[in-house]
């Protein structure tokens, strides 16, 4: 199972400590948010660990959709539940909420299409902010803080007409931003493929905070920043 470096059986609770999350932001997901640094203040989980999480405990089905409820934090206790239905939550032991699932159509546990389909779509991910959200800002002239970036992961859903294949890959199709004031409301429609034919279609949705009128020069900033921490942890 190629998760297993990357959170902790606790007296048969889940546990993500934060030097497990940094490892999969930067080594699987190539997600560079210092959010994600051990240590760092606002310190969370990436939300694509936990989605991965999910797949690896619960299986890979046909439709599936996942929103996020809250961040988690270093070494907190998840409750994983394998026998539950087709609408669950992920939550920590004292109740909390920070993600909620639900799935239909054919289940696979596969471990190899489960590794296929979360690697592929976390490097998707990780491509987001330099060749997706930039570029989307800049079309509408606005930005996010350069001073506190805050990207936020609202949900994703995805269908697959198959479970039968043992590659992935994700291509954007579309993306579009809402605005409503400080508030930016982005779409991201992805196809998946398995050996150059489409088997599915996906929705992502993130919300940008804090937005203001775009400047080049502290867009460039960001850009700079995003590219030296990708190059000191590559």
């Amino acid at each position: 199972m190629f998760l297993s470096p990357y959170f902790s059986n606790n007296n048969g609770k889940v546990v993500i400590s934060s030097e497990q999350a940094s490892d999969f932001a930067k080594q699987v997901a190539q997600d560079f948010n210092p959010i994600h640094d051990v240590g760092a203040k606002r310190f969370c989980v990436p939300g694509d660990l936990l989605f991965a999480l999910i797949l690896t405990q619960y299986g890979l089905s046909q439709n599936m959709t996942f929103k996020f409820a809250g961040m988690v934090g270093d070494g907190v206790e998840l409750e994983i539940n394998p026998n539950t239905g087709n609408e669950f939550s992920l939550c920590d032991t004292r109740g909390k909420t920070y993600l909620n699932v639900t799935r239909s159509g054919e289940m696979n546990g596969c471990d190899v299409q489960k590794e296929a389909f979360i690697r592929s779509y976390v490097a998707f991910s990780g491509l987001n902010f330099i060749h997706v959200l930039i570029p989307l800002m800049k079309a509408n002239k606005v930005m996010i803080n350069p001073d506190r970036p805050l990207v936020i992961y609202e949900s994703m859903s995805f269908h697959l007409d198959t479970l039968d294949f043992s590659e992935m890959s994700l291509h954007l199709a579309s993306q579009e931003l809402a605005i409503d004031g400080k508030r930016g409301d982005v779409s991201l429609t992805f196809e998946l493929l398995s050996e150059g034919k489409i088997i599915g279609t996906g929705t992502k949705t993130l919300v940008l905070s804090g937005l203001r009128e775009y400047e080049e020069t502290a867009v460039q900033g960001m850009c700079n920043t995003y590219e030296s921490r990708k190059t000191m942890f590559s």
